[in-house]
């Protein structure tokens, strides 16, 4: 008996050293992604200007493509507005550009963005959004945010462009996969 209780307060003590450490690191700005939107990994917010091929860290804005990701499960529940999650993408059009979204993908001041093809439907078979837009110049405070990584990513292509004021932070890849 002895043997268990001393074997489960340490287990508490770990839990609770580990719980102290993860909200130290979180208040140091450490941010980890485990999604396939940018590279899995590490990173540390910034003081960053918001600016074309930034990492960025953002809150959803509150809309009906965003409740329904959030309960499909593309994003998860969090502290933005509408309950939302942060979501971790990179900016890859900005002001000024011209963006084309359709069917045959991503494409900005005429150029294919890789992985930008969106897909007609999810991995459970449902219908996907699908933002389209011919030869659209992104405003002053626009910013169209997507994966360069992966062809299944919940970005741009499916919700379109938001609003540089949806950004919370710049991050920087510390170390990623």
């Amino acid at each position: 008996m002895k043997r268990l209780k001393r074997f489960t307060d340490r287990v508490a003590r770990a839990g609770i050293a580990a719980l102290v450490v993860s909200g130290c690191a979180y208040a140091a700005g450490v941010r980890i992604n485990t999604t396939k939107s940018i590279p899995v990994g590490l990173y540390l917010t910034s003081n960053a200007q918001v600016a074309k091929g930034a990492y960025v860290l953002f809150c959803p804005p509150e809309n009906e493509v965003f409740t329904m990701a959030k309960e499909r499960g593309y994003i998860g529940a969090g502290f933005c507005p509408g309950g939302y999650g942060y979501l971790m993408k990179r900016i890859l059009a900005a002001k000024n550009d011209i963006v084309v979204i359709d069917e045959a993908g991503v494409r900005v001041n005429g150029e294919l963005l890789p992985f930008s093809v969106p897909r007609k439907v999810d991995s459970a078979g449902r219908a996907l959004p699908h933002f389209h837009v011919e030869h659209y110049r992104l405003g002053d405070d626009e910013l169209l945010l997507m994966s360069d990584v992966s062809g299944t990513s919940f970005d741009g292509r499916y919700f379109g462009p938001v609003d540089r004021s949806q950004i919370k932070t710049v991050i920087r890849p510390v170390m990623t996969l």
